[in-house]
C-alpha cells in the first residue's frame, strides 16, 4: 500500500467556526470549500483536516453521521508548548487544560473550539 496523504474528517454543527479556529490558532490554510464543507491543510505537517456540516445527505454510512466530539482529541506535537499555550490563550481560545506534565514526560494543554472539539498540544520533555 502506498498512502500518499491522510485526512481526518469531522462532522460539526458550524463548519466555519471550527475551520476559523484551526486557521487562527493552529496555522491551517484552506485547500477547498463548498456549502457545508471546508478542507484545510497544514504546510508544516502535510496533514489535512476536513469539517463537514452535520446531517449532510451525502455522508455515508448514514448511521455514523452524528457530530464529532465525544472522546475525540485532535493532538498536535509542538516545540515550545508554554509559549504556544500563552499565544493561543491570549488570542481568546477557550482553555480546557492549562499546561501539565505527566510522569512519563508528556507535557500537554487543551483548548476547545466553538463546536466543542478538543485540541491538544503535546511536547515531550525529559
Amino acid at each position: 500500500m502506498n498512502i500518499t496523504q491522510t485526512a481526518v474528517s469531522l462532522n460539526v454543527p458550524d463548519v466555519e467556526a471550527s475551520a476559523d479556529f484551526a486557521r487562527t490558532h493552529f496555522g491551517y490554510t484552506e485547500a477547498m470549500s463548498a456549502e457545508g464543507f471546508v478542507s484545510l491543510q497544514h504546510a508544516g505537517t502535510g496533514s489535512h483536516l476536513i469539517f463537514l456540516a452535520t446531517g449532510l445527505p451525502t455522508f455515508k454510512p448514514r448511521e455514523a453521521a452524528g457530530s464529532a466530539g465525544d472522546g475525540l482529541l485532535l493532538v498536535c506535537v509542538v516545540d515550545g508548548i508554554d509559549a504556544e499555550f500563552q499565544r493561543i490563550e491570549a488570542a481568546g481560545a477557550r482553555v480546557v487544560t492549562s499546561p501539565e506534565t505527566e510522569p512519563w514526560g508528556e507535557r500537554y494543554c487543551q483548548f476547545a473550539d466553538p463546536n466543542g472539539i478538543i485540541w491538544q498540544l503535546v511536547e515531550w520533555v525529559a
